[in-house]
């Protein structure tokens, strides 16, 4: 049973889950609105369960390579939560890493000669080099590390935007501009939300983990630019997100859409407003933890917006 434990430990089991309720929830909640009897596709839905178990699977290769490389940092930043080489031997998590990400191609493999577009394998095994690529080196240089998880953060989106758009458009059918104009925009919309929300989780874990990352030679932004500089960089996504956010709720109240704009005030922006506060006065690593935590937590609020698609 320890055993078990640490390996759902060392996959990050509620991140996965979090992806494949992200990817389904924009299928279901936005995707489905535009697939009618009048715009087909060609993309099944065993197509889409598969893309969503082969992003599941390459996910976590990416968090057991990631911590295999990472046994020297944890045993600074995170000693309790150690799994490689305390629970799990090194042998074991690399064979994961391999099989977790031979199988995810495999899918992609199988979903590209079953659909329209040969593109899925090719772009999934570059995310599975890229998060190798990170967890050896990338992840210790300035900005480089933080950009590339953010933007495969947005991809658990654009993946299924992308997959739709092309067979929509190998269908057959007319696509009405307007209805493509907001498929795109909404898909946008919550992967650039993805994108900053990831930014800021990533520079608040790095401040928690300077010590670590400064003791083996990591060029994290809080160790070159020190903590205060890293705080405004922090404060400026912050900003920006929610002044973009409260903007767009101001839009959709022309449409009578109170109730998503009430929960977006109380379930996304207060608690990133909240973080804003507690980043002035944030010093030790528990203070970064705790952010950290409500803004994971902002993720999940945010992603579950998708929800109020499905009814307007």
């Amino acid at each position: 049973m320890r055993l078990f434990t640490a390996f759902l430990q060392l996959v990050r089991l509620p991140n996965l889950l979090f992806i494949a309720l992200t990817q389904g929830l924009f299928y279901y909640c936005i995707v489905l609105r535009i697939k009618t009897e009048e715009i087909g596709s060609h993309f099944s839905d065993l197509s889409f369960y598969l893309l969503i178990i082969a992003s599941v699977l390459i996910a976590a290769a990416g968090y057991i390579i990631n911590d295999y490389f990472d046994i020297n940092i944890d045993q600074v930043n995170k000693p309790a939560r150690q799994v490689v080489d305390k629970v799990i031997r090194r042998r074991w998590a690399m064979f994961w890493h391999i099989f977790f990400s031979a199988a995810g191609i495999a899918i992609c493999v199988y979903i590209d000669l079953s659909s329209p577009g040969y593109w899925l394998a090719i772009s999934n095994l570059a995310c599975v080099v890229l998060l190798f690529g990170y967890s050896v080196s990338l992840k210790k240089k300035l900005l480089l590390g933080n950009i590339l998880i953010s933007a495969l953060t947005a991809w658990v989106i654009i993946v299924i935007y992308l997959c739709y758009l092309n067979s929509f458009y190998t269908s057959g059918a007319e696509i009405d501009p307007n209805i493509n104009v907001r498929f795109t925009r909404l898909a946008l919309l919550y992967a650039g939300f993805a994108f900053i929300i990831s930014i800021i989780r990533e520079v608040i874990k790095d401040m928690e983990d300077r010590e670590g990352d400064e003791r083996y030679g990591c060029r994290t932004i809080p160790i070159v630019w020190g903590i205060p500089a890293t705080k405004v960089f922090v404060g400026v996504w912050i900003v920006v997100l929610v002044s973009t956010l409260a903007i767009l709720q101001f839009y959709v109240l022309q449409f009578g859409w109170w109730q998503s704009a009430l929960y977006c005030f109380i379930m996304i922006i207060a608690p990133l407003l909240w973080v804003l506060r507690q980043l002035s006065k944030a010093q030790h690593a528990g203070d970064y933890h705790r952010m950290s935590i409500v803004i994971k937590g902002v993720m999940l609020t945010g992603i579950l917006s998708m929800l109020f698609f499905k009814f307007y």
